[in-house]
């Protein structure tokens, strides 16, 4: 009864502590208005996303009251392109990465819990993943494998995600398997999969959130090059890179259709960007000074006189 009382009152603390810092607030409150938007946006919306208006007279129209991201050269609304687009690419950024972070995480459980020659072939096999640039293997795996579904994609992003993600969790589980409570779990005849999945993966959780959150605005940017340049989330259903590469053509005439999803893209990987880092310092105990206040919220130093004393 004790612990559980511990535990709320840490989820309490952190929770008033994550609140008072502006710099994981208004990340999180901006991440929280796109996927509200993204998720009730489109059925909202008067103006259907995909619904070609009249070529003649709605063909790259300013933006207007009536269309507040103007229309693109097929007389589509743009408003409405972009919270869908919102909705495609918030889920692929966000399936792909939930899947890259099981699989790293299982993976650097087994590598740092097993240690020897186990560990030493496991990291080995990452070393090779991770001398293959990313990029240039989903280019070569999409134009091999096109057009691709989004299913396809997303298993593809999240497949090639989580190199790093084990690497790091390895790291810390190795640290924390030589600790007095695995000893103790061992003691009482606990078995492997127990001690991995009970003791030590709480004890990797803080360092996976925070990758997860820099991941998920990762995988937006590079979803949004690979349906830049055609190979990603295939017409009609848009995302904020295949909108942006709709309007790329007609820059000096029809701005407003890059512009748009562009500044989506930006805000919502800069906000996730952010979070991450202050997800970091809120969550890493060594970012924790001696007296025990996260650096977040560090007093500041006096000046004068008697702080000089």
């Amino acid at each position: 009864m004790a612990e559980t009382a511990s535990v709320a009152e840490r989820r309490r603390s952190f929770g008033a502590r994550f609140w008072r810092a502006p710099g994981a607030r208004w990340p999180a409150l901006i991440i929280l208005a796109v996927c509200l938007a993204a998720l009730a946006g489109p059925a909202l919306w008067h103006e259907s996303a995909t619904a070609q208006g009249n070529l003649v007279t709605m063909q790259n129209r300013p933006p207007s009251a009536a269309h507040p991201f103007g229309t693109d050269e097929a007389s589509r609304d743009v408003f409405a392109r972009v919270l869908l687009g919102a909705r495609v690419s918030l889920s692929v950024a966000a399936l792909s990465v939930l899947i890259s972070i099981t699989i790293g995480t299982l993976y650097g459980l087994v590598a740092g819990y097993a240690g020897g020659r186990v560990d030493s072939a496991l990291m080995r096999l990452i070393d090779a993943m991770l001398s293959i640039p990313r990029v240039l293997l989903l280019l070569a795996v999409l134009a091999l494998w096109y057009p691709v579904p989004v299913t396809g994609l997303i298993l593809l992003l999240g497949l090639t995600g989580w190199f790093g993600v084990s690497r790091l969790v390895r790291a810390e589980v190795r640290v924390a398997r030589n600790r007095d409570f695995i000893s103790a779990a061992r003691a009482l005849g606990a078995s492997h999969a127990r001690i991995m999945l009970r003791h030590l993966l709480p004890n990797v959780l803080a360092p996976v959130i925070i990758a997860a959150t820099l991941g998920v605005g990762n995988v937006i940017v590079l979803e949004a090059g690979l349906s830049y340049l055609g190979i990603g989330v295939q017409q009609p259903l848009p995302s904020w890179g295949s909108i942006f590469l709709d309007g790329s053509a007609s820059m000096a005439t029809a701005w407003w259709v890059a512009l748009f999803p562009g500044l989506a893209i930006v805000i919502t990987v800069l906000a996730f960007n952010v979070l991450g880092d202050s997800l970091r310092d809120l969550l890493d105990p060594r970012q924790v000074d001696r007296q025990g206040a996260p650096a977040l919220e560090r007093p500041r130093r006096k000046h004068g006189p008697r702080a000089r004393a």
